[in-house]
C-alpha cells in the first residue's frame, strides 16, 4: 500500500518540530550561573524557595549558590533539569540526596497548602458573585478539590516522609514500603480540570469580573502545571531513590541479623573462654606466623602451640586461618590495617 505524500510531509513536520524542541532544551550544570537558570526559566522561582535557596545570589554559579544554602547541588540540578526538560533516568542514580529531596518536597507541600490554595480561593471569591447559586457551587467545588489535595499531601507528611526518615536512620519498617505510596499516588488534579471547564463554559461575567476570572483561570492553569511537575518529580526521582534506600536498608538488616546469629550461637561468649595465651596464638596466626615462629615468638614449645590451636578450634568452632582472621578483627584482637588481605 502506498503512503500518501501528505503523510510523509506531516511526519517530517513532526520530526522537525521535535528536533527543534530538543535543540531548545538545555541541561544546566553546576558551573552555570544561577541567574541564567532563573532568567531562562522564571517558573523555577518557587522551586528555589522549596530548596531553601534565597534570592540575592548575585552572579554566583549553581554550585556556589547551593553550597551557600546547604543544598546538594546534584539533587538540585536533577530536579531542575527534569522539571525543565521532562525526562531523565533516575532508577539507578545513587547520587540523589534523599534528605535534600525530602526537604524540597515538604517545603513544596507547605507552599501549596499554606499559600497557593488559599490565594486562588480568594481570587475566585473576588471574581464571582456569591449571591449567584452557580458561583456558590463553583466555590464549593473548589473547596472539595482543595480538601482532596490537602488530604493527599498530609498523607505524605504523616506517613511517607516519617517512613523515609526511619530508612535514613537505618531502621527498616516491615509494615510499609514505597510501592504502597505509588498505589496511593493518584491523579489528584482531576477535579481541577473539571473546575476550569465549568468556569469557562458556564460563568458569563461582566467586563470587570471577566477580567478577574480570566486572571484567576491563568493562575489555576499555572498551578495545574506545577502539580503535574511535582507529581512527576515524586514518581520519577523520589520513588526510585526510596526503592534504592529500601534495598540498602534490607541488606544492612540482613547483615546485622547474620552477625547477631553468629554471636548468639556462642562466638562472642566463647571469646571470654579463651585464655590470654590462646588469644596471643590467634594474633600470631593472623599475622601469618607458622607454628615454629609462634613458638619462638611466645617462648613456648611447638607442641604447646599445637595444643593451643586445637583448643581454639574446639572453643570457637573455627578451623581456617581466614575464619580466625575474621574473628580476630571482629573481636578487636587485631586492627584490620595490620592484616595482610
Amino acid at each position: 500500500m502506498r503512503i500518501p505524500k501528505i503523510m510523509y510531509n506531516f511526519a517530517a513536520v513532526i520530526i522537525i518540530r521535535y528536533i527543534q524542541k530538543m535543540k531548545n532544551q538545555k541541561m544546566y550544570e553546576a558551573d552555570d550561573k544561577m541567574i541564567s537558570l532563573i532568567r531562562d526559566n522564571y517558573d523555577l522561582l518557587q522551586s528555589l524557595g522549596s530548596f531553601g535557596i534565597s534570592l540575592g545570589f548575585g552572579d554566583k554559579t549553581v554550585k556556589e549558590t547551593c553550597e551557600d544554602n546547604n543544598v546538594d547541588t546534584y539533587t538540585f540540578l536533577a530536579v531542575v533539569n527534569y522539571t525543565i526538560n521532562g525526562y531523565g533516568e533516575f532508577d539507578a542514580d545513587e547520587q540523589i540526596s534523599v534528605p535534600t529531596l525530602m526537604h524540597y518536597l515538604e517545603a513544596s507541600h507547605a507552599y501549596f497548602l499554606d499559600f497557593q490554595l488559599p490565594f486562588i480561593r480568594r481570587e475566585l471569591s473576588e471574581s464571582l458573585n456569591e449571591d449567584d447559586s452557580l458561583a456558590r457551587l463553583i466555590l464549593r467545588f473548589y473547596d472539595e478539590y482543595a480538601h482532596e489535595i490537602r488530604r493527599h499531601m498530609q498523607y505524605e507528611q504523616k506517613t511517607l516522609f516519617p517512613y523515609v526518615q526511619t530508612l535514613l536512620e537505618g531502621r527498616p519498617a516491615n509494615d510499609y514500603n514505597v510501592e504502597t505510596f505509588s498505589k496511593h499516588h493518584g491523579a489528584a488534579d482531576k477535579k481541577l480540570r473539571e473546575l476550569k471547564l465549568l468556569i469557562i463554559k458556564y460563568l458569563p461575567q461582566d467586563g470587570l469580573h471577566n477580567n478577574q476570572l480570566t486572571a484567576t483561570l491563568h493562575d489555576i492553569y499555572d498551578n495545574e502545571a506545577w502539580l503535574r511537575q511535582h507529581a512527576q518529580v515524586e514518581d520519577h526521582i523520589f520513588v526510585p531513590a526510596i526503592r534504592r534506600l529500601e534495598q540498602m536498608t534490607k541488606q544492612n538488616d540482613v547483615s546485622k541479623n547474620i552477625s547477631d546469629m553468629v554471636f548468639k550461637n556462642g562466638v562472642a561468649q566463647n571469646q571470654d573462654a579463651l585464655s590470654d595465651r590462646e588469644k596471643d596464638v590467634i594474633v600470631a596466626l593472623v599475622q601469618g606466623m607458622a607454628n615454629k615462629e609462634i613458638a619462638d615468638h611466645l617462648c613456648i614449645s611447638i607442641n604447646t602451640v599445637i595444643t593451643h590451636r586445637r583448643n581454639i578450634a574446639r572453643k570457637l568452632q573455627i578451623h581456617s586461618p581466614a575464619g580466625l582472621t575474621i574473628y580476630a578483627i571482629v573481636n578487636g584482637l587485631v586492627d584490620i590495617s595490620s592484616v595482610k588481605l
